[in-house]
C-alpha cells in the first residue's frame, strides 16, 4: 500500500461489521426487556437458555455453544446459584468438570421469560417483513447449521 493514499474501505457497507453491530442490537433489545423485568445479565440469561433446552450442562459446554468467554460463563453461574436459579453437580463422568442445572425456581423464571423472548422475536421477524425467511435461511449458512 502506497503511502499518504486513502485507502477505499467503507467500514459501514463491510459484512461483519453489518453483523456484528445488527447482532448487538438486537440482543441489546431483548436484554432490555428482560434485564429490567429479572435483573438478569445477557451472559446470566444465555446460562438459563442453555439449561433450559439441556437436562445437565458444564461450563464448558456452554462455552463451546456461545462466543462467550469461561469467565463470563463461570461469574453468570455463579450468581445464578446464589440466587436459587441453578445448581451445581459432579460430572458423573469427569469428577473434575461440575454439572448446571436449573431448579424449580429457575424452570418458573424460564417460563416467565419465553413469552417475553418469543415476542421480542416476533418483533424482529416483522421487521424483516418479506425477507425474513430468506435472511434465516442464509444465517443458518453463516452458522453452519444445515
Amino acid at each position: 500500500m502506497q503511502r499518504g493514499r486513502a485507502m477505499s474501505f467503507d467500514l459501514s457497507a463491510f459484512l461483519p461489521y453489518q453483523l456484528a453491530v445488527a447482532s448487538a442490537r438486537v440482543s441489546k433489545g431483548f436484554a432490555e426487556r428482560y434485564r429490567a423485568e429479572f435483573g438478569l445479565s445477557i451472559p446470566e440469561w444465555r446460562v438459563l437458555a442453555h439449561l433450559a433446552q439441556s437436562d445437565a450442562v458444564s461450563v464448558r459446554e456452554i462455552h463451546a455453544r456461545v462466543d462467550m468467554d469461561k469467565s463470563k460463563v463461570s461469574r453468570a453461574a455463579a450468581r445464578l446459584e446464589s440466587a436459587g436459579l441453578i445448581e451445581k453437580r459432579e460430572n458423573a463422568g469427569d469428577r473434575r468438570l461440575l454439572d448446571m442445572r436449573l431448579t424449580d425456581k429457575g424452570r418458573d423464571l424460564i417460563a416467565r421469560i419465553v413469552p417475553i423472548a418469543d415476542a421480542y422475536q416476533d418483533t424482529v421477524v416483522a421487521q424483516l417483513g418479506e425477507d425474513g425467511p430468506a435472511f434465516r435461511r442464509a444465517l443458518l449458512k453463516l452458522l453452519d447449521e444445515k
